[in-house]
């Protein structure tokens, strides 16, 4: 059993977090304990985690953010109470002016859409380089009581996110919004998402050739069964010579389309039961 664990379970002040959370805070809060960092949480409520908190980091800065201003109660030696709302953009412009850039932000705050995403777009860039967002209780975006689910829900967000950081590759654009400049690393675990920050390690998407020797092997990705057999390579190979043909280049275009058009309706018949 871990101490973190132990340590929620003896502190005297309420606190609740999911069991199965715990393994998780193991894994990516542990090496953090010895360190001089920042550490906030969103969400006091009675302030028994922020106690936690602080016998768990020794050498951390703790701060707690809560809407209710009867939080302050919770101040002490050690631990920092800051009242704001987490969904408003300014109240975390004034936060980080104030704070400047942090470690570890845990989100247990009121877990709506607005909040988390809020929470997620303006702290992940007021990250250092090493540490992560974790946001809690994203089940909310599946409850209707969070007004979900929706498109615009937490998780689908999350997911956009990762769109977002696979979008590195400049032949593919860009996101208008974008946050792939932050996050190396989105992981996903029941009711947590982690973003980890770290700017260092995002690298141009360049491909490294050794320039060895080349057998010349033939490239036969188009081959497979979810191509018809190879037929349109077949065909790329045949007409290799008119296709320096203008009017033959048009038809060329032509097919090749409706070709790619009905490979992917028929390959999206064979997977489309693992999306449901």
């Amino acid at each position: 059993m871990s101490k973190l664990i132990n340590l929620f379970r003896s502190e005297k002040r309420k606190t609740v977090k999911h069991q199965n959370y715990f393994q998780v805070y193991d894994e990516y809060l542990h090496k953090y304990v010895d360190k001089n960092i920042t550490f906030v949480e969103i969400g006091i409520a009675n302030g028994g985690s922020l106690k936690v908190w602080k016998n768990y980091f020794k050498n951390a800065r703790i701060i707690g953010i809560d809407l209710n201003d009867k939080c302050k109660i919770f101040e002490e030696e050690g631990i920092e109470v800051i009242i704001g709302d987490q969904a408003d953009p300014k109240f975390w412009k004034n936060f980080f002016q104030k704070i400047g850039k942090v470690d570890v932000i845990i989100d247990d705050g009121g877990h709506t859409n607005l909040q988390q995403i809020i929470t997620t777009t303006e702290c992940i860039p007021n990250i250092k380089d090493g540490g992560i967002l974790l946001i809690e209780d994203v089940m909310s975006s599946y409850i209707s009581s969070f007004d979900n689910p929706s498109k615009f829900s937490f998780i689908n967000f999350s997911k956009k996110l990762v769109d977002d950081i696979n979008f590195n590759d400049p032949s593919l654009g860009k996101f208008k919004f974008s946050l792939n400049q932050y996050i190396h690393a989105i992981k996903f675990f029941e009711g947590i998402v982690i973003f980890e920050i770290n700017r260092s390690k995002i690298l141009p998407n360049i491909e490294v050739d050794n320039n060895g020797k080349t057998l010349n092997i033939e490239d036969l990705r188009q081959e497979g069964i979810g191509n018809y057999g190879g037929f349109v390579s077949y065909i790329k190979r045949k007409t290799y010579f008119f296709k320096k043909i203008k009017i033959f280049i048009k038809i060329y275009k032509f097919f090749a389309f409706f070709f790619k058009f009905f490979k992917k309706i028929k390959n999206e018949k064979k997977y489309k039961s693992f999306f449901k």
